[in-house]
């Protein structure tokens, strides 16, 4: 199976106070982050949805190896990031795509293992954090029309996913599910 990875990093961070794609973690911007551990678990290809300072993004991240996509509506948040996403896989031949937000950190290479692993065009699964489904998410090809036409505001694929049958895959003791939404978080989170 191909899974592909896909790191939404085009909000604005109005909370934080940047985009938290800039945002430095332990010494590497958290946008270069997330697509270090999507690739470091398996997933190719990889794409990034950048929106706002996107050229910032673009000129300040490493983003090795992966395609960077520019969201124009970025600002009516994240469910068209991820329509953004699921347009540049489709002529891809990636049988699922695995969506992890810019701003959670503590989710490591294998959380991304353990929900690939799942893997086909018709799966749905989620890492789970304390028994919640958490992210990465996993989207197989079979659900992206639904998921894409669902994805409103900044609910991604939430609405989508409500009702139907998602495969929790425990990750308590590999990841962290927290996210990062105002710089106290980072400090919590970045002893």
């Amino acid at each position: 199976m191909v899974v592909a990875g896909v790191v939404l990093a085009a909000g604005a961070g109005r909370r934080f106070g940047m985009p938290k794609a800039l945002v430095e973690y332990r010494g590497t911007l958290l946008v270069d982050r997330a697509a270090q551990v999507l690739a470091a678990g398996g997933c190719a290809p990889i794409v990034v949805v950048v929106g706002a300072a996107a050229d910032e993004v673009r000129e300040r991240a490493e983003l090795t190896g992966a395609t960077v996509v520019f969201n124009p509506d970025w600002a009516t948040g994240m469910g068209s990031s991820l329509r953004t996403a699921l347009d540049a896989l489709a002529p891809t031949d990636a049988d699922a795509a695995l969506v992890l937000p810019v701003d959670m950190p503590g989710i490591g290479p294998e959380a991304v293992r353990r929900v690939a692993a799942l893997a086909r065009p018709s799966a749905l699964a989620a890492a789970a954090h304390d028994g919640v489904r958490s992210h990465p998410v996993l989207l197989g090809r079979d659900h992206w029309a639904g998921a894409r036409a669902a994805a409103t505001g900044d609910a991604g694929a939430r609405g989508y996913l409500k009702g139907r049958k998602v495969t929790l895959v425990a990750c308590d003791d590999v990841s962290e599910g927290f996210d990062i939404d105002r710089p106290e978080d980072l400090r919590q989170s970045n002893p």
